[in-house]
């Protein structure tokens, strides 16, 4: 937003602020009236989940893209839910027949458009992760607080009740004390390509809008939608795409901490070479204490671990507890015997509108654990972009804990399953960083480089100020 445009929707937004909750969010009916930006893929079936929700109307589209604006309407249209329809994100901001707004556009803008809404008055449901940079994640979990509006994450699991008992249950010591929150991601991507010469986007596409706080520059990838997942300027890899949703089991597990004292991280874009810049294989351990994080990710063709390829793993002192991205979870004793199963799902979309209703979202659903669950991912990324090439045993000695050096061991086995020589394509090996978690900062050794890659870039016409 220029300077102009948010001291208005700043004043709005007192305004906004000073009705109770329930003459904020209801138009018609009492309904809150609900729009969706981004269209492509996530945002499509977001916006059904607002259409099937008590309490909501889908009332408003918005893409870059008009191809995709324009067949997501047509669709919605055949099912007789009528929708204005929007290029321009900051346009539908303005439209005070709009309470609250659901956000899956590209990484880079979530935090972006959340913030804008905010200024407006407006409530959001932001997909992961909720920022593209961990600086951008406070703004926006300040935003919430300033503007006294709802702001929702998009981490499902938050709103299942198989995972909030699980966790119960391993809180009442039932398999002993828990001793490491492991995530993982195992889910194979193939190459993305080489353009070889920069592209032009689709002729359907805004691209100045699409660029949002980036500068313009000639589509470095062949596919324009959804591969930008994979290239750091616009995307977070897989461990900022995939990885947030168990990345914040883990945060819930261990109690919802601030970001962590170190972080190091290991791996490499292995098996291909493409116009991607993130790692498709990495280990990222998180020093909490008394109970760290370890995360994983593998993008080559993989078994699961313990039963798991996308999800979480629990680990206590008499056995654990596992589960997947879906609201089935169970524990284990230290055998691998099941011994106990939890089940029930629920409604996050549903969640959010009763939230916006009620005027108070749960703690663990809105922006500040947002943020804080998608910072890991972003610290774990900023490690590893400062890293360098080393030997296996050179990895191996810088883990800082026996688990660690197992991950990366058996990282190492899956890539020479996959054709991949270490000795060849060696595994760039991160820092250990030091945090200060109050100030989200890095502290000691490399941490002017490291503080560096806090913060994105961001043109004038799309600033974030709050």
């Amino acid at each position: 937003m220029n300077r102009r445009h948010f001291l208005s929707a700043s004043a709005l937004a007192g305004t906004w602020s000073l009705l109770p909750p329930l003459a904020r969010a209801q138009g018609a009916n009492g309904d809150l009236r609900v729009a969706v930006i981004g269209l492509n893929g996530r945002g499509r079936g977001l916006a059904s989940e607002v259409v099937r929700s008590r309490g909501a109307r889908l009332v408003a589209l918005c893409d870059a893209d008009s191809a995709v604006l324009d067949r997501v309407a047509e669709g919605f249209a055949k099912d007789n839910v009528t929708t204005t329809k929007y290029i321009d994100y900051r346009k539908l901001c303005d439209d005070k027949d709009i309470d609250a707004v659901v956000i899956a556009t590209p990484n880079h803008t979530h935090a972006l458009i959340a913030i804008t809404a905010a200024a407006h008055g407006k409530h959001s449901y932001v997909e992961k992760p909720v920022s593209h940079n961990v600086w951008e994640g406070r703004q926006l979990a300040k935003a919430a607080d300033k503007y006294k509006v709802i702001i929702q994450h998009g981490f499902q699991r938050r709103s299942e009740k198989s995972w909030e008992e699980a966790l119960a249950w391993i809180a009442g010591g039932e398999i002993g004390k828990m001793t490491l929150a492991r995530g993982l991601c195992y889910k194979p991507r193939g190459s993305i390509g080489k353009v070889g010469t920069p592209a032009n986007p689709p002729s359907t596409v805004d691209y100045n809008l699409w660029s949002g706080p980036r500068e313009i520059i000639p589509v470095p990838r062949s596919k324009f939608h959804y591969d930008w997942h994979w290239q750091l300027l616009y995307g977070n890899g897989d461990l900022g795409n995939q990885g947030p949703h168990q990345l914040d089991v883990c945060r819930w597990a261990i109690g919802d901490p601030a970001l962590p004292a170190a972080v190091v991280s290991a791996g490499g874009r292995l098996g291909y070479e493409d116009d991607g810049d993130c790692a498709n294989t990495q280990i990222v351990w998180y020093d909490y204490k008394p109970v760290p994080i370890l995360f994983e990710v593998r993008g080559l063709k993989t078994d699961g671990f313990r039963g798991q390829g996308i999800g979480n793993i629990l680990e206590c002192e008499g056995g654990w507890v596992s589960g997947g991205h879906n609201p089935n979870s169970a524990a284990y004793d230290k055998d691998g015997k099941k011994i106990r199963d939890f089940s029930g799902g629920g409604g996050h979309i549903q969640n959010f509108v009763d939230a916006v209703k009620a005027g108070e979202i749960a703690p663990g659903r809105g922006a500040e654990s947002g943020h804080l669950s998608s910072a890991l991912a972003h610290i774990g990324n900023i490690s590893w972009q400062l890293g360098s090439t080393a030997e296996p045993a050179a990895v191996a000695s810088a883990m800082p804990h026996a688990s660690a050096v197992d991950a990366f061991e058996r990282m190492a086995a899956h890539l020479e399953e996959n054709g991949v020589d270490l000795a060849k394509t060696p595994v760039t090996l991160g820092p250990m960083l030091s945090l200060d978690p109050a100030a989200e900062r890095f502290t000691g050794s490399r941490a002017e480089e490291a503080n560096a890659l806090l913060k994105g870039s961001y043109r004038d016409e799309f600033k974030i100020d709050v």
